[in-house]
Formats: C-alpha cells, sequence, structure tokens
C-alpha cells in the first residue's frame, strides 16, 4: 500500500510549475488591480448616487450614460479619429517644446553668462498664462495647425526648460571635482556624472511638459477646430450634452494616463542604475 502510495502521489518535478507561473502573473497584475480600485470605486458610487437621486443626472450623467455616449461615438468612427488628431497635435508640440527646453535649459545651466542674459527673459515669459497666447498666435499663424501646436510647444517648453537649467545647476561641485581627480575628459565627465545626476530631473521634467501639453491643447482646439477631443467638449457644451463632455475629459484622462506611461517605460533603460527605496517595495 505504501508504495503504490509513493507512486501515485509523488509530486514530480515540475508539477507545481502552473501554481508558479499564476502567482508570478498575479503578482504582475496586483500593482494594475491596485491602480484602478480607486476610479472603479468612484465609479460605482456616482453610478448609485445617480440612480438614487442625490446627484442629479441631467447635468451630471452616470457612467452608465456615458459609456453609452463613448461606444456610439466609437462605433461611429468619430472617436479614434478625434483621438489620433489631438494625440498627433500633443506629440508633435510636446517634441518641439521638449527640444527647445532642453536646448536652452542646457545653455543657461552650464554657462553662468547665458543664463545671466537669458534666464531672467524666460522666466518673465513662464508668468505669461497660456490663453493669453491664444490671440497672438492666432494672428501669427491663423486658425490652422500650425498656431494649435505652437501653444502645446510652448505649455511644454517652460517645465522642461526649468528642470534642465534646475538639475544643471544643482550638481553636487564636489562628485564634478572627483571626476576631474581621475581625469575624466571634458565628454568622460558629462557622460559619466553630469548625464547621471541630472536624468531623473530630466525625466520628471518630460512628464511635466507632457501633462501641461495635454491642458494646453485644449486651449488650442477651441481655436476653431473642427476635430480633436477639444472640438467634443465645445460640441457638446454647444448641444447640451453632458454625456460627451465628460466623455471627451475621461478620454483625455486615460489617453494621457497611456502617453505618460510609455514615456516611463521609454526612460526605464536609462535608470536602471537607481538604487531608490521605492524600487525596494
Amino acid at each position: 500500500m505504501a508504495f503504490l502510495e509513493a507512486v501515485f502521489l509523488k509530486r514530480q518535478p515540475g508539477d507545481d510549475l502552473p501554481l508558479r507561473q499564476g502567482a508570478s502573473l498575479l503578482q504582475l497584475l496586483k500593482p494594475v488591480l491596485i491602480s484602478v480600485l480607486f476610479p472603479l470605486l468612484v465609479l460605482a458610487g456616482w453610478e448609485l448616487g445617480v440612480r438614487s437621486g442625490v446627484i442629479g443626472g441631467r447635468l451630471m450623467p452616470p457612467p452608465s450614460r456615458v459609456l453609452t455616449a463613448l461606444s456610439s461615438l466609437a462605433a461611429s468612427g468619430e472617436l479614434s479619429m478625434h483621438i489620433g488628431v489631438t494625440l498627433r497635435r500633443v506629440l508633435v508640440g510636446f517634441v518641439t517644446g521638449a527640444a527647445a527646453g532642453t536646448v536652452l535649459g542646457a545653455v543657461t545651466g552650464s554657462s553662468p553668462l547665458a543664463s545671466r542674459l537669458l534666464d531672467p527673459t524666460l522666466q518673465a515669459l513662464r508668468a505669461i498664462p497660456s490663453i493669453a497666447w491664444v490671440p497672438l498666435f492666432i494672428l501669427w499663424f491663423g486658425i490652422f495647425e500650425t498656431s494649435k501646436v505652437a501653444l502645446i510647444a510652448v505649455g511644454v517648453f517652460f517645465p522642461v526648460y526649468l528642470g534642465v537649467h534646475g538639475a544643471i545647476t544643482g550638481v553636487d561641485r564636489r562628485i564634478v571635482e572627483v571626476g576631474r581627480v581621475f581625469r575624466l575628459s571634458r565628454l568622460g565627465l558629462v557622460r559619466r556624472i553630469l548625464l547621471p545626476s541630472i536624468l531623473p530631473s530630466y525625466v520628471l521634467a518630460l512628464r511635466a511638459g507632457l501633462g501641461l501639453g495635454w491642458m494646453f491643447v485644449v486651449a488650442a482646439e477651441f481655436m476653431g477646430a473642427s476635430e480633436g477631443l477639444g472640438y467634443l467638449l465645445v460640441d457638446g457644451q454647444q448641444l447640451g450634452k453632458p454625456d460627451q463632455i465628460i466623455a471627451a475629459i475621461l478620454v483625455f484622462a486615460l489617453v494621457g494616463k497611456v502617453t505618460d506611461t510609455v514615456l516611463l517605460l521609454c526612460s526605464a533603460p536609462f535608470l536602471a542604475w537607481q538604487d531608490t527605496h521605492q524600487g525596494k517595495r
């Protein structure tokens, strides 16, 4: 009897492989599940509040109506078209503004003379509200794509410029001196000391610039646009469709989050050397 039990009940090598795979998959999905828990609770509370009469459903439609509006837009093909147009504008404006902010931030951060010459003017321009640029850009570029991309680029430029400038000027002088003691060339000093020192702040500045790019695209698409998520907001307001307005806002949030995640994933290999407390959690 003991022999038969040993033959039939003995665990074979690899029998627990599906269990280990399931556990690893659960570990991978755990952060995603936790991150969507709060939005799902908010949506559920919102739906219950409208159905119970606590929240007025005429101007604050429940998520079920918003989902119906999204489904209708998706079925007609309008949603993908509007998302594509807005995404293209944001990406072109982001690349333009981030490139200009990076170059000027590096110049003013590494040269005291350039900083004294340019930084006060740029800081003054940074204080100008975004809407103030709209009439000027319309006069310069018309109401077509150039004015919209220019406005987005302005929004992206300042956080990237400020992040790069601050990161370079904040590099510890003693670290640079250690590099000179080891006789690093100027290129080696930049590659092995300056770049690792400023990269975390630079990625944060890019994320801030991308977020402002998504904010500025709404103002840009109010400038006579006939396509884009901003146009859906205006169209919903003019036709009295609060479900369409909220649907467009939620799509802004989702697409913006996706682009931010893509930026984080692209920058992760360059920051793999970091040994942070957050990374150990």
